[in-house]
């Protein structure tokens, strides 16, 4: 989908369209109606405080603004953007419509998350059809028929990649961005792969993309060119092979219509540092909507789970994790805030708190309610259970 929260935003509000806009605010930045019956929005120049962007339209990015920027860092670069606080359950609702628009026309999808999806098209009739001279025009035609449906069932548009596999499809459903179609051939796709980036490589980050860069490769024609010893040298024997197939365009990948999360959790970034004594109360009520939003969670898809978790961060970003494994699977928000509870027993809260989440793992399905009283006993107590715990819990 093409700046899918964004794009949500300016259904809501069509008077942006055009304009940059930049998502990841808080409630206080929710636009207001003036007397004259217009909307009033904040500005991104306005804004204080230590938040990130969620998502911006293609008009702020131009001037710099991407995902996972700070705020701070995005009033600088686009100051009269507009701000918006982000609404997770109206882009869940945007996804579902999506997906099912697509699943009536191509079942077989894999979710690849809230805005992406890989759909294997060998299947579904037409998709081998010749179209005129155009060999690819029966399977250009249903990437424009599921555009059009998604379209219809949202009122936003996508790009689509269609290539002889995962890897190939990634890249290029970015390649012509925003509503975007296209379509590349097992013979046809170098000329316009290999000159990208290294980093457009899906599976390259940040620390191996800055480590092919110091060996002197900067473009994806430039990692399939290198010598394979040269890999294994530096990346090691699995990685090397991984890069040195990807580089070539190669990805034996099936499309995967399900799988079993392995963990679901919530976590919160405070716009200050709170501490656990004084700023208790504030704490306490985080962590109880931490916890009653993964409950819900759990019940949507079906889950219970016997590893309850913490994740805390600390001013100066020192993260701190603790995990308790349960007899029998909990799943309500009260069993896994008392689970919880009992890992912030065995952290030393006296600095201050920058960040606070809950994760459930070791999920299995949640049968008929089964486990909703499930005692919250540990099976084995932690090594470091048995640390004095002198400030209050939240």
């Amino acid at each position: 989908m093409d700046a899918f929260y964004a794009s949500v935003e300016l259904l809501r509000y069509p008077e942006l369209q055009g304009l940059p806009v930049v998502v990841g605010g808080r409630r206080a930045h929710a636009p207001t109606l003036g007397e004259d019956g217009q909307r009033r929005f904040a500005l991104l120049g306005d804004y204080s405080g230590r938040g990130v962007a969620t998502t911006a339209t293609y008009a702020a990015r131009a001037l710099g603004v991407h995902s996972g920027m700070g705020l701070m860092k995005a009033a600088l670069l686009a100051p009269q953007a507009i701000l918006l606080p982000a609404d997770f359950e109206a882009y869940r609702h945007y996804s579902r419509l999506f997906k099912a628009a697509v699943r009536d026309i191509a079942p077989h999808i894999e979710d690849r998350g809230i805005d992406e999806i890989y759909i294997d098209l060998s299947e579904v009739p037409g998709a081998h059809d010749t179209v005129g001279h155009d060999p690819l025009g029966g399977v250009r035609a249903l990437a424009r028929e599921i555009k059009s449906a998604v379209l219809r069932a949202t009122g936003l548009s996508c790009s689509i990649g269609v290539t002889p596999n995962k890897l190939l499809s990634k890249i290029a459903s970015e390649l012509d961005k925003p509503n975007g179609l296209t379509v590349l051939a097992a013979e046809d796709w170098r000329e316009r792969i290999w000159p990208l980036p290294l980093r457009r490589i899906n599976g390259i980050g940040p620390k191996a993309g800055a480590k092919l860069q110091a060996l002197g490769l900067h473009s994806i024609a430039d990692l399939a060119a290198a010598p394979p010893l040269l890999l294994r040298q530096h990346f090691g024997p699995s990685y090397s092979a991984w890069l040195h197939e990807a580089a070539h365009g190669r990805d034996e990948r099936p499309v995967v219509t399900h799988s079993e999360p392995v963990s679901l959790s919530r976590e919160t970034t405070f716009e200050r540092d709170l501490h656990a004594q004084r700023d208790r109360p504030q704490l306490s009520a985080v962590f109880t909507q931490l916890c009653q939003q993964l409950e819900g969670d759990l019940a949507r898809k079906g889950y219970a789970g016997r590893t309850v978790g913490i994740k805390l961060r600390f001013e100066g970003f020192r993260t701190v994790t603790r995990d308790l494994t349960l007899r029998e699977p909990v799943s309500s928000a009260s069993q896994i805030r008392q689970a919880a509870g009992q890992c912030l027993k065995r952290v030393d809260l006296s600095d201050r708190i920058r960040l606070l989440g809950v994760r459930v793992s070791k999920l299995c399905r949640n049968a008929d309610g089964a486990a909703q009283n499930a005692a919250v006993t540990a099976a084995a107590a932690p090594k470091d259970a048995a640390q004095p715990q002198s400030l209050p819990l939240f």
